[in-house]
């Protein structure tokens, strides 16, 4: 199980086997999501402007009504 350090100014370095299962790549936003347990999951930040087009249907139209 990856471990990684903090530092006095509260900074960590993501371990390596953790950036991989990410695909994560310098510039890459992370979210955090701290749980009612204690427990925090650490996931890569999708932007918005990915998503466009996620929702669409086959046979869908774009005009409402």
């Amino acid at each position: 199980m990856p471990e990684s350090t903090i530092t006095a100014r509260g900074q960590t370095t993501i371990p390596a086997a953790v950036r991989a299962a990410l695909a994560l790549r310098p510039g890459d936003r992370l979210r955090y999501v701290v749980l009612d347990s204690g427990e925090v999951r650490l996931m890569r930040a999708v932007p918005v402007m990915t998503l466009s087009g996620v929702l669409k249907r086959t046979g869908q139209g774009g005009e409402a009504g």
